[in-house]
């Protein structure tokens, strides 16, 4: 590897780049368009642009291409040359400005949600210039939003941006009440944690399940799994430790704050985790390392599997999203301090983050709504499907002592004794870590765990920023209209307690007791996609979103019915995979198996006696009998499901295929299962799970 701090952000067109490359005068401009929200003349574009492309081909690139993230999930480009002909029949190298503004994709063929028809096929992409270009594969990659013909957000990145605009303009609101003026610009920072499992190429390439649906749709229990709990933060195995070395280098060339790196709790599970950065910077870099995993797993003969639960029996793969507020200036607002039972500006946001929770507990948890997610939560090994927050006893106590107006005992701080004299002493944490908690306040930031692996973290971050936006609107109104700050900022701290105390849950998120107890607190338990999803559509939501213009109505429900039909798309994928694999796979396999039992048994009476014991063929015969019979019964079933009348609307649709073919499938799954325990190594048709987790 090259040194680390040259190769660092070397294929991006990044600040330090652009001030050595633009005239001083564009640089400025360029910098007032990224930092105060100034529109560009395409003037200085044409000067931006003739200069991106001049680094980029020196860097090797070839082409150019919008990149985006549409509602797909994943990323989308259209790759263009930089080539332009002259009348001589050579050619020349150009970038307009033009082109590096505005781009126009086919929108028609993209999820849309009654947004387009389909024969309306114009859309827009355009320069988003608070997130710097890159090169990847020989292509000058610039990131960029995208709307239909009419104007419509129909990508990820354009709500992202209008939910950090809103949070950033309520609180600057509450900051100049505080006396900051100095501070221009709040900005959202996140440090999304991912969760991935990597398993053998050639093992990959022979199961259906994981090449058509990401995880496996059979599989019986290995006589391991995570049981020893050897696998976490265990020693790496030199063929992932390569996988690990290149894939920091690849995401350090793009700028990638790759930073932590170990085994997960899972055979075959790793995590990768990077510094923070702002929102959307943080989004684009997620997506580019989802991608970039997956391309170099396969150079070390690995696959890279994203999906939220690729094994049943041992853990999935969660995203966890740390999430904070801070200023242009360097304040941390989530920051408590030594004090912070008297940091009154503290207080106050977590009141509104306390606040915000409670109110939209619902767009929270659809936010990170899936049909590969509804596997994992609530599962003991991620948050259920209620969201609460964990706030830790010093934090719990500062508010119960203003909620009851009673004086805060401050403890002091204490050492932790270890019983080893040679050891360095250092001081406790004041407060313990929550990891089973949908929503843990961890010192400075709230960690949002709820998240799928595969997800991209646009969603819950448009949630998280409108949701505080709105809370903190309310706060400063009344602040902004009182007669005795002080006063009023302890009444409405006081009164946001009292009202919302319910969300706040310190305990054991995964017990029994704690369902009974959210039930009784009266917070939701939305256990499904086809569950959550109608919340998005509430009219509370919908007045939330238009009044901090974060969606339109119509983008409200866009986005409600391309979720809704991407759920019942990914069940019907997976029933038919499931199908196909039983018919042409699995039952071949025990057909084979019987009739090798069968002709054993018999080659051994002929040879031997009739009196010869034959008792442990007739065994396997009779029970892999009355199994194949009951698999085909499954089999039948959930053909049949799939032969479903019309439905009426999404909804409907999305909750036939949770009610009926899910069900259909795990019946069907049961006896499959079953099957394989009992059928020849020799004679199955697929990779086992022993094979997929331990052979790395």
């Amino acid at each position: 590897m090259k040194n680390v701090t040259e190769l660092f952000g070397s294929m991006v067109f990044n600040d330090h780049v652009m001030r050595e490359r633009l005239p001083k005068s564009t640089y400025k401009a360029l910098k007032n368009c990224i930092n105060q929200g100034i529109s560009l003349d395409l003037s200085i574009a044409n000067i931006v642009a003739n200069a991106m492309k001049d680094w980029a081909i020196e860097k090797g690139a070839t082409h150019f291409t919008h990149w985006f993230q549409p509602m797909t999930g994943i990323t989308a480009e259209k790759h263009d040359s930089f080539i332009s002909p002259t009348s001589d029949g050579s050619i020349i190298m150009e970038f307009s400005g033009k082109e590096l503004i505005k781009g126009e994709p086919d929108a028609s063929s993209f999820p849309s949600g009654g947004l387009r028809a389909t024969f309306e096929a114009r859309g827009y992409t355009a320069w988003d210039p608070t997130s710097f270009a890159f090169i990847k594969d020989n292509t000058l990659c610039i990131p960029t939003a995208f709307c239909s013909y009419g104007g419509e957000a129909l990508d990820k990145k354009t709500p992202l941006l209008r939910s950090m605009s809103a949070l950033n303009k309520e609180a600057i609101r509450i900051l100049k009440l505080f006396g900051h003026e100095d501070v221009e610009k709040v900005l959202t920072t996140v440090g999304p944690e991912q969760e991935y499992f990597l398993v053998d190429k050639d093992l990959f390439a022979k199961r259906k399940d994981l090449i058509f649906c990401g995880r496996t749709l059979f599989g019986a229990k290995p006589p391991k799994g995570q049981e020893l709990d050897d696998h976490y933060f265990g020693t790496i195995k030199p063929k992932v430790a390569a996988f690990m070395e290149e894939l920091d280098e690849e995401l350090w060339k793009l700028g990638i704050l790759a930073k932590t790196e170990h085994n997960e709790v899972a055979p075959g599970q790793h995590e990768l985790a990077p510094i923070f950065t702002t929102s959307n910077i943080s989004t684009d870099h997620n997506q580019l390392t989802m991608e970039i995993m997956q391309k170099v797993a396969k150079r070390h003969g690995l696959v890279c599997l994203l999906h939220e639960k690729p094994f049943a029996g041992v853990n999935g793969s969660g995203k966890h999203n740390n999430w904070s507020l801070s200023t242009d200036t360097g304040i941390n607002l989530l920051e408590p301090g030594k004090s912070p039972e008297e940091n009154a500006q503290f207080l106050l946001f977590l009141a509104a983050v306390v606040k915000a929770v409670d109110e939209y507990q619902d767009l929270l948890r659809l936010s990170v709504a899936s049909a590969g997610n509804d596997h994992r939560l609530g599962a003991n090994e991620a948050p259920p499907a209620i969201v609460s927050m964990f706030l830790g006893e010093e934090l719990t106590a500062i508010l119960e002592s203003i909620e009851k107006d009673s004086s805060y005992d401050k403890k002091a701080a204490a050492y932790m004794e270890i019983g080893v004299d040679v050891l360095p002493r250092f001081k406790k944490d004041t407060t313990d870590r929550n990891r089973t908690s949908p929503f843990a306040f961890t010192g400075n930031k709230f960690e949002f765990r709820m998240l799928g692996s595969a997800l991209s973290i646009s969603g819950p971050n448009v949630i998280l920023n409108t949701i505080v936006a709105e809370a903190l609107s309310c706060f400063a109104d009344q602040l902004e209209s009182c007669d005795n700050f002080q006063a009023t900022i302890q009444s409405i701290i006081k009164s946001t307690l009292q009202e919302h105390k319910r969300i706040i849950f310190n305990g054991n998120n995964y017990a029994d007791a704690w369902v009974k107890e959210a039930e009784h607190r009266g917070l939701l338990n939305l256990k499904s996609t086809p569950d959550a999803l109608p919340y998005f559509i509430a009219p509370k939501n919908i007045e939330l979103f238009t009044k901090h213009k974060i969606f339109t109505e119509s983008e409200i429900y866009s986005r409600y019915e391309i979720l809704l039909e991407g759920y019942s798309k990914v069940l019907h994928i997976e029933s038919l995979t499931m199908i196909e694999m039983v018919k042409k796979d699995i039952i071949p396999a025990v057909v084979s198996y019987v009739d090798h039992l069968t002709q054993a048994a018999l080659h051994k009476r002929a040879l031997l006696s009739t009196t010869c014991s034959c008792d442990l063929e007739e065994g396997l015969i009779n029970e892999l009998s009355s199994l194949s019979g009951c698999l085909y019964k499954k089999l039948n079933a959930l053909d049949e499901c799939l032969i479903s009348s019309t439905f009426a609307n999404e909804q409907e649709k999305a909750n036939y295929y949770k009610d009926s073919v899910f069900p259909a499938m795990q019946e069907l799954r049961a006896v499959a299962d079953e099957i394989e325990t009992l059928v020849g190594r020799t004679y199955w048709p697929y990779p086992t799970y022993g094979d997929l987790l331990f052979s790395l």
